[in-house]
């Protein structure tokens, strides 16, 4: 198994890096809508679960977005 991120949390945290120059409330909510536009449910639940964990390395907007997902 790679060391790396989950997919979810790689996904999110290059989804956050294009927001990144955004108010980080609007960000999060972009981000949000994103996530419900065009990912599947078990994706958004992988990241909700990471999330969770605390562990994987997420951007600080990628943590909001999940956040506003829940």
């Amino acid at each position: 198994m790679s060391g790396g991120p989950a997919p979810s949390a790689r996904l999110a945290n290059e989804i956050a890096a294009q927001f990144a120059d955004r108010n980080p409330d609007t960000a999060a909510r972009e981000i949000a809508d994103h996530m419900r536009t065009f990912w599947e449910p078990r994706m958004i639940e992988a990241l909700l679960a990471v999330a969770a964990d605390g562990r994987a390395e997420l951007d600080p907007l990628a943590v909001r977005a999940a956040g506003l997902l829940r």
